[in-house]
């Protein structure tokens, strides 16, 4: 008999669930967890809501087959040392989406009609309706800072009020928003003409910080900044500048720890709850009945559709993966990051093509703008829906076999009037660029920082490019210039030892008058 261990407040359906097909499951909210896993060490399941696990207790089970997160976010659960251990680890995505967007519904509600200090204020005997004079929602700008089931449950909830919807999100089509009713705009535009802002997007390396002083030197006078994913993504001290100078309304339900004691964002936030997003009886019950029933799933049918950290197929090198990536940022970059993405067209040569799927997690984590592959937790098959979700159509192109491009890929991304397509291979272990557009035998390593533009052919333009570099405190590490087949058009590709800024890319774009010019990241 299978064990499941429960160590969280958790409805019992899933319990019930798996207690029907004859598991044992042990359910225990009280005891804690690090005790519960040692009393229970031949537990081959484990659910889990944000409790932490790591090394320790994934050590502690020896016969732990798989952790299961009763919700979507899974930065508490150490993923890559489950992989290390063969143990999979699986999440409920949109099981918690409601009921988190319906609580930015109530924090944005009760900053704008003064709910808690009125409350306070009326129970204490007091009656300061002038104090309290507050704003409607109705007719307002709501921004939402990632559009995935979260943020686009937030459009649909927030209808009602008449408000005007503005999202940023690196990967949503246009068609996709347009059918939701937002406008697709900058992360700047969100900032500079947002009355409300909401974020929903995940903490990783990229986004760790994120709401930085340059964001919120943008805002609006009085604005609402609601945080209902994780603390990280928002940098407190300049949270705490710009609230004083800006005189921001902070509403607040994340933090860095889950538990109880002083909060270092107190003296900021206006409303802040102890992390309630998902805690209605509605989700926890959806939360659970998926948990249980994929677990059943996993054990008896061998499902692995809600895998996060899934590991690679046999035969399939890991650097493929990040040279899919790769790849996809680049194109993402050519293409134009105010483009919105229509559809990913996949070609994959030699020994790749049967593994076709598995690059689409490494292209659909670039295409959000993030360089770990692993950081989304999407597995093939997720991937694909995602990117579907986001209404992006995706094609795996029938590689022509008469063309020796060994184990090779190209990769084209189309938008709103224009297309990019990058092909690259490995070689001697280093990853390599081979084509952009027409530009063809380039084979230069997509690490570190990047700058190209693209223009008409004509002496003197690379020397100017150089020299703005120099002038911007840029020492250029590599360098190539091919021009097209009929010598018309030149690309510029220079690798920097520092990451080219904005003010740089426009003071070039100044002197050169070129047909495309960006900076782009690939790191190592």
């Amino acid at each position: 008999m299978r064990k499941v261990l429960i160590p969280t407040k958790l409805d019992k359906v899933a319990a019930e669930i798996l207690q029907k097909r004859g598991y044992c499951v042990v359910q225990d909210s009280e005891t804690d967890i690090g005790t519960l896993v040692a009393q229970n060490s031949d537990a081959e399941a484990i659910i889990v809501r944000s409790e932490k696990v790591g090394a320790d207790l994934i050590d502690a089970l020896p016969q732990l087959k798989t952790i299961v997160r009763a919700g979507a976010g899974f930065n508490t659960i150490d993923i890559k040392y489950a992989r290390k251990k063969g143990v999979d680890v699986m999440n409920t995505p949109g099981a918690n989406s409601n009921s988190v967007a319906e609580e930015v519904v109530a924090m944005a509600l009760a900053a704008y009609r003064f709910v808690v200090p009125g409350d306070i204020s009326t129970r204490a005997g007091g009656w300061e309706k002038k104090k309290f004079m507050g704003h409607e929602v109705t007719g307002k700008t709501l921004g939402i800072v990632g559009l995935g089931n979260i943020g686009q449950l937030v459009v649909r909830r927030f209808s009602g009020f008449d408000m005007k919807f503005l999202g940023y999100d690196p990967i949503v089509s246009a068609a996709k928003a347009e059918e939701l009713g937002v406008k697709l705009v900058t992360i700047e535009d969100i900032f500079r003409d947002s009355d409300i802002i909401t974020l929903h997007i995940p903490e990783n390396d990229e986004t760790r910080g994120m709401i930085n002083a340059r964001l919120l030197s943008l805002v609006k006078t009085g604005v609402v900044l609601i945080n209902c994913a994780r603390s990280g993504i928002v940098n407190e001290d300049d949270l705490r500048a710009a609230k004083a100078a800006k005189k921001l309304v902070y509403c607040n339900d994340v933090y860095p720890k889950d538990e109880a004691g002083p909060k270092p964002i107190a003296d900021v936030a206006d409303v802040m709850l102890p992390h309630l997003g998902a805690n209605t009886y509605e989700a926890n019950f959806n939360a659970a009945k998926r948990a249980g029933e994929q677990i059943i799933e996993y054990f008896e049918n061998g499902v692995t559709r809600y895998i996060v950290n899934k590991d690679l197929p046999d035969g399939l090198d890991g650097s493929y993966q990040k040279l899919a990536n790769r790849l996809a940022l680049l194109a993402r970059a050519c293409l134009g990051r105010k483009t919105s993405v229509r559809a990913v067209r996949c070609s994959f040569y030699g020994d790749l093509a049967k593994y076709d799927k598995w690059f689409l997690p490494p292209i659909a984590a670039a295409l959000a703008e993030q360089t770990d592959c692993s950081s989304m937790g999407l597995g093939p098959h997720e991937a694909e829906e995602y990117l579907q979700q986001q209404g992006i159509v995706v094609e795996f192109r029938e590689p022509a076999s008469q063309k020796q491009y060994g184990n090779s890929m190209t990769i084209d991304l189309e938008g709103d009037g224009g297309k990019a397509s990058v092909r690259g291979t490995i070689t001697e272990n280093n990853l390599l660029v081979s084509r952009i557009n027409d530009f063809e035998h380039l084979y230069f390593m997509p690490t570190a920082h990047a700058f190209m533009a693209e223009y008409q052919d004509r002496p003197g333009v690379l020397a100017s490019i150089c020299t703005a570099c120099a002038k911007a405190g840029l020492n250029i590490e590599d360098i190539h210039a091919p021009r097209d087949a009929e010598g018309k058009r030149a690309l510029a590709i220079l690798m920097t030892d520092k990451p080219v800024s904005p003010v740089t890319v426009e003071a070039v774009k100044t002197i050169i008058d070129p047909i495309n010019a960006f900076a782009v990241e690939l790191p190592q």
